[in-house]
């Protein structure tokens, strides 16, 4: 498996850890809906 190259100055795709909400965002910091943290999905889970 090969890690993802991230680059913070383009858009990434991230989902919410509450209410699973996803948005497309450069770094949208907390869930728009929720206000909850946000994780980047291109960033395996261990």
């Amino acid at each position: 498996m090969k890690d993802v190259k991230l680059d913070p100055s383009e858009e990434s795709v991230y989902e919410c850890f509450a209410c699973g909400t996803v948005v497309t965002a450069v770094a949208p910091g907390s869930c728009p809906d929720c206000s909850d943290d946000m994780r980047n999905r291109g960033t395996p889970i261990e």
